[in-house]
């Protein structure tokens, strides 16, 4: 582990592998090209109750899309999908194992049955500081359409090994090709301390809801309150 005092995360590979799989990157650069492509809207072509704003000007969209790290399809898979989901065959050219099978029994009740739970297999060792956790979830705001991973929290600070990601083919009966490089689960590093802090449930007072209401209003004024106000003080 580095020697630093500021929180970090490392990803591990084996020698061999390094510069042959496919690296995780930090989300902030690896923005889905749809994202990317997105033009202003002509405001001549909206109705009066548009503001021809995309969701380029949405931080809390944009800061879910850029929060943590993408742990990136470590080689080419190939899926079949057959018999209305509920057949996966899959392939690969790649020397290492890729995808894998779960019994159908081990998620008995899920509403993604009954397509059955598949498994990829990942080849980076995950590592973090004393007391913090990793949160394993589907790239946000970027779907592949192919499959779908099963999101989950490891102490990776304790477990120093390969996770790998149980997942479900959700695309319609078809062949597909995942490519190297395809975003496949979001990784997002968190101190467990944080989650066992207290929280309150309560009624308002009447500061707060003065308060409440100006941001809306400034929101909906269109000047970029929260983009101003709370996102880039963090800066």
């Amino acid at each position: 582990m580095t020697t630093s005092t500021e929180p970090c995360i490392e990803f591990l590979c084996a020698p061999q592998d390094l510069g042959v799989i496919a690296p995780p990157v930090p989300a902030r650069e690896a923005l889905p090209d749809w994202f990317r492509r997105l033009a202003p809207v002509d405001k001549n072509h909206l109705s009066t109750t548009d503001n021809a704003l995309t969701v380029k000007r949405c931080m809390p969209f944009l800061d879910a899309l850029m929060a943590g790290w993408i742990l990136p399809l470590a080689a080419t898979v190939r899926i079949e999908i057959a018999d209305n989901g509920e057949t996966v065959n899959t392939g690969w050219d790649f020397d290492k194992t890729m995808v894998s099978n779960h019994h159908p029994y081990q998620v008995n009740g899920h509403p993604m049955q009954p397509r059955p739970p598949c498994k990829i297999h990942n080849h980076w060792t995950i590592r973090t500081p004393p007391g913090w956790s990793c949160l394993f979830i589907p790239p946000m705001n970027q779907p592949n359409g192919v499959i779908e991973v099963a999101s989950g929290i490891v102490d990776t600070d304790e477990y120093r090994s390969l996770i790998n990601f149980p997942f479900f083919a959700t695309a319609p009966d078809g062949f597909y090709t995942l490519e190297k490089g395809t975003p496949l689960v979001q990784v997002i590093p968190f101190r467990r301390d944080d989650l066992l802090r207290p929280g309150v449930v309560r009624a308002e007072t009447e500061a707060e809801a003065t308060e409440r209401q100006r941001i809306l209003r400034a929101t909906g004024a269109g000047d970029g309150w929260y983009r101003k106000e709370a996102r880039d003080r963090r800066s």
